[in-house]
């Protein structure tokens, strides 16, 4: 009845979720996520939505600068007619055939109602806000590479145990037969090892599948070729450090991106509260010009230079502008209450990762225990077999216990490496451990 439960142990400790990457290549934990903050589509648009933001911003900064516009027009003119009857009748001009104007127009804003400077600052928290979800998308992928990178880590490791297991089944099997054949067990115990080895075979059969449904995925993200088979060195992979887990959320709060990017626009939206009220103001100006005319034989005027002062002032726009207004104040107060859902949200992400973390690391001790245990009793079975105080159904049972236990105790370590980096992914860490900095 229990050998049943080699396949259970056979899926559930292999597939953990099913996903991709596959040549022979060792790639540590720390390469592949910088290949990924490299190479992945995530973070490739992550970072072009921030020069977007950053040539918004400029465009916006344009603003506080002058206008200067040239134009110039030459005209060819046929038997143009001039009339000055002021000038009486002797008054005799010539035809022009020709005519040439140029112009040069200088405005620049004195005060718009802080309208320029506000649309800056929002820009400008645009930006950066931009720039903290880029480095959130980051982490996101470098979660995406530790989950897949660990389950592959899994897979492979219980692949090895299976095989390991698998050798001494088939080694049953052969000694079985002899035992079968000189009338010492009776064929059903033959058999019954016999269908060991074939639940044995399905599980490496599916271990083979998940591995290699998760190195292509791998494969995908890091931009390899997918014949290139991840190999994941357990030496480099139980070297990576677990230490100052974090044990409360006050680092979280502190250094969450998600949560900074909400702040961010908290301040833009605060900065077009100050944009929208800027219609009660007027609009002031400086303004400058030059103007030359060539009417060929009539008339020609250079240095025709004015300056002064321009004043826009949007008299029914006080009475529309209280719903702009409105409306920015509004939307402030949305992100407002987006940032205090997204502090809880926090809070309880955190509480959990921590949670999971401990029970990961208690977990690891009570396998090992029960990997210790398993081992002396299907020891203890084997010889009770030989000695014919023990069934066949016992020995079959005590060796898919004792492989089971080997699985648990096989994952159980990467599931600690795996959970410790969610906690430093949910507390805001996990770009330090990796030095996001420097890509």
């Amino acid at each position: 009845m229990k050998i049943n439960q080699l396949m259970l142990f056979g899926i559930f400790f292999i597939g953990i979720s099913s996903i991709e990457a596959q040549e022979k290549t060792s790639l540590t934990l720390d390469e592949a996520v910088k290949m990924a903050w490299e190479k992945s589509n995530e973070v490739t648009l992550a970072n072009t939505k921030v020069n977007t933001k950053k040539y918004e911003l400029q465009t916006v900064k344009n603003n506080q600068y002058p206008d200067l516009k040239i134009s110039g027009q030459y005209q060819r003119l046929t038997k143009a007619s001039i009339d000055m009857p002021n000038q009486g009748e002797s008054a005799s001009l010539a035809s022009p055939d020709r005519a040439m104007i140029g112009m040069a127009n200088l405005s620049l804003p004195l005060f718009a109602g802080f309208k320029i400077q506000s649309n800056i600052d929002a820009y400008e928290s645009l930006y950066q806000a931009e720039s903290v979800n880029a480095i959130k998308t980051k982490e996101d992928v470098a979660l995406t590479v530790i989950t897949y990178y660990t389950a592959l880590y899994k897979a492979q490791k219980t692949l090895d145990v299976l095989n390991e297991n698998q050798k001494s089944a088939k080694q049953r099997v052969t000694d079985f037969t002899e035992l079968e054949k000189n009338g010492i067990i009776p064929r059903n115990d033959l058999l019954k090892a016999q269908l060991l080895v074939s639940k044995t075979q399905l599980s490496i059969d599916e271990a083979n599948n998940n591995i290699n449904n998760i190195n292509f995925y791998l494969t995908t993200i890091l931009k390899l070729d997918p014949s290139v088979k991840i190999q994941v060195n357990e030496d480099d992979f139980f070297n990576l450090k677990t230490t100052n887990a974090p044990t409360s959320d006050a680092l979280a709060l502190e250094n969450r991106k998600d949560l900074e990017a909400i702040r961010l626009q908290q301040k833009a939206s605060e900065a077009n509260i100050k944009i929208a009220k800027s219609g009660y103001y007027p609009t002031i100006s400086l303004l400058g010009g030059y103007t030359a005319l060539d009417l060929k034989d009539i008339i020609t005027v250079k240095y025709a230079m004015n300056f002064g002062l321009g004043l826009s002032y949007d008299l029914s726009g006080i009475l529309k502008n209280s719903a702009h207004v409105k409306q920015a104040e509004s939307k402030a107060l949305e992100v407002k209450n987006t940032e205090a859902i997204m502090t809880d949200l926090i809070k309880v992400e955190v509480q959990k990762s921590i949670e999971d973390y401990d029970l990961a690391i208690n977990q690891s001790v009570v396998y090992d225990e029960a990997l210790q245990q398993s081992v002396e009793n299907y020891r203890l079975v084997k010889d009770k077999f030989d000695n014919g105080l023990a069934d066949t159904n016992d020995l079959v049972e005590a060796d898919v216990e004792q492989l089971s236990a080997k699985i648990n105790t096989a994952v159980s370590k990467a599931t600690i490496i795996q959970k410790y980096y969610e906690l430093l992914s949910v507390s805001g860490q996990l770009s330090q451990s990796f030095n996001l900095s420097k890509i």
